[in-house]
């Protein structure tokens, strides 16, 4: 007999909490490790194999990218002369992934199969899409999106705290909602909750909220801008400072258009890059105001390997070195050959992403912990929305 997923809410598992949102920066849980004392190890339930899993992932991706070219409205709409595609295959592919994973009665072994595939597509998808970056339009825009980023970090974490205080939730919930509203969703939340020692309460709340919000602000964000009229470059610093997850940045970024994606995912590396003094900064907090058990913080593991091989790809972009494969039967141009590449990867991840969603999960979030995450993220998308205009 296939065992079947209950109607219930389903504990949220560590790998669970990884797959929810991107994978950026926590890979090995946890990054805050505590001293804990030695005992026998308690043995691990066999992996279930990742083919299942891939091959749904590849059906979703596959339908999405049929849906984006389909030849009428709303998948494509008359430009002027030109006919363009609107809605991207990334955001189809996560709309399908939810809708497949809640509609249907899937086997417990297929859901576990399909969610490793987000933590093995996203970085590969993040790193291809340097390729569309021209390092030249961060130069412009480098210090102020610096002061822009650091600022915002501070007032969204600062946001969360006093709302929470004037909502009544715990002052743990709080900051771990400011710290995944403000830098980088469930890695974030991750992060911090064993240095403030936060329960399982806690953690399943904070997550919750952020994710369901960040998924919100991905299909949003998007309408939002083009319905400003906003320029490549403010949609994307505007995505890249206000979306909660690495993966929502690079669609609702790449929704908008190809300029502004790579522009919202440079700038949403930042804000990942961020984790390690915002950590540092609560770690000596903490120190001074709890004389709890002694934490161990592995800096190292807060930047992931993929923030660098997003930036070296960028680089060649920017020199031009990217080459023109030459054959005898003509030559082949890699960049956009790359390009579709990420975009292919992107929508694959959005499905997998997709399958994770537990809309009963979500419904059972407590109510004022999801009103300090809503409150938070408006405050953010605001008062980014303002310093952009303001610094730019």
């Amino acid at each position: 007999m296939i065992a079947r997923l209950p109607t219930a809410a389903i504990p949220m598992t560590p790998d669970a909490l990884n797959s929810l949102d991107s994978m950026e920066g926590v890979y090995t849980l946890p990054v805050v490790k505590r001293e804990a004392k030695a005992g026998p190890e308690k043995a691990k339930p066999p992996a279930a194999s990742p083919v299942p899993g891939a091959l749904l992932t590849l059906a979703i991706g596959a339908t999405a990218f049929g849906c984006h070219y389909l030849p009428f409205p709303p998948f494509q709409v008359q430009d002027g002369a030109a006919a363009r595609h609107p809605i991207s295959a990334a955001m189809i592919a996560i709309v399908l992934g939810i809708a497949v994973r809640n509609a249907l009665d899937l086997p417990l072994t297929l859901v576990e199969s399909a969610r490793p595939w987000p933590r093995r597509l996203i970085p590969a998808s993040i790193i291809l899409t340097g390729v569309g970056l021209n390092l030249g339009v961060f130069y412009s825009v480098g210090l102020k999106a610096l002061a822009l980023v650091v600022l915002l970090i501070l007032l969204a974490t600062a946001a969360a705290i006093w709302l929470g205080q004037l909502v009544g939730i715990r002052k743990k919930t709080a900051i771990l909602l400011g710290a995944g509203t403000a830098i980088c969703g469930t890695s974030a939340i991750v992060a911090v909750a064993p240095l403030i020692e936060a329960g399982d309460d806690d953690l399943i709340l904070s997550v919750t909220s952020v994710n369901l919000l960040g998924l919100a602000l991905m299909f949003l964000l998007p309408l939002a801008g083009a319905g400003m009229h906003l320029s490549d470059q403010a949609f994307g610093l505007w995505a890249g400072t206000s979306i909660h997850a690495v993966p929502q940045v690079v669609a609702a970024g790449f929704a908008f258009s190809q300029p502004a994606g790579a522009l919202a995912t440079l700038i949403k590396l930042v804000r990942v890059a961020m984790l390690a003094p915002f950590i540092f900064g609560l770690a000596l907090w903490h120190a001074k105001t709890s004389g709890g058990e002694k934490v161990t913080v592995h800096y190292s593991r807060l930047v992931p390997p993929f923030v660098w091989g997003f930036l070296g790809l960028a680089a060649l972009n920017t020199a031009g070195l990217i080459p023109v494969v030459q054959f005898r039967f003509g030559s082949y141009a890699l960049l956009p050959a790359l390009t579709f590449a990420s975009e292919v990867l992107i929508a694959l991840s959005m499905a997998a992403m997709g399958l994770e969603v537990n809309l009963v999960q979500f419904s059972r979030v407590g109510g004022k912990a999801a009103l300090v995450g809503l409150l938070a993220s408006l405050v953010l998308c605001g008062l980014s929305l303002l310093l952009i205009h303001t610094m730019f």
